[in-house]
């Protein structure tokens, strides 16, 4: 590519980091221009798949509304988003979910949820998780390491008919 596009195309960046994958529901904050007023609408779906990179990165979001399903394409450094929020993360191995379009309801464009990630605010917070859990262990004998314990073996169960009380 030419270094003159690539320039300007670096200029179009507005945000940095892309917080979603193709899996998540994510929450795109829109802002509508009406007149002279100027509102905050919200889009809610599922991120079917994410195109290009750098200022020219757009993704699609697909929602069923009223039983149809809707999908909409974004720009993600179009000015005219607020902020896309992850509702719920999801577990794929496609890179596209085209196979969502033949699914209408809900149960059957149920995607896996993903693990995510703990997060820790602040330290003072970790520091206070660690040391509660310090004081709610109990404390282990130190005749525990010397000789282990066994514990007593239970009785085996007898199957019983179902009219049969024990």
């Amino acid at each position: 590519m030419n270094a003159t596009i690539r320039k300007i195309e670096d200029g179009q960046v507005i945000r940095k980091n892309v917080p979603f994958k193709v899996g998540d529901t994510v929450k795109v904050s829109l802002r509508i221009k009406e007149g002279e007023k100027e509102r905050i609408q919200a889009y809610e779906g599922l991120v079917t798949g994410i195109q290009g990179s750098g200022g020219k990165m757009k993704f699609t979001v697909r929602k069923i509304s009223y039983g149809v399903g809707v999908e909409k394409t974004f720009y993600y450094h179009s000015p005219m988003i607020k902020e896309v929020k992850v509702s719920r993360s999801g577990k794929v191995r496609r890179a596209k979910l085209f196979y969502l379009r033949g699914k209408l309801n809900k149960k059957d464009a149920r995607i896996q949820e993903g693990k995510k990630a703990l997060q820790v605010h602040s330290e003072g917070a970790l520091e206070t998780a660690t040391a509660a859990n310090v004081e709610t262990a109990p404390a282990e004998p130190a005749t525990a390491a010397e000789s282990p314990k066994t514990e007593p073996a239970a009785p085996p169960k007898t199957e019983q008919a179902k009219g049969e009380k024990a």
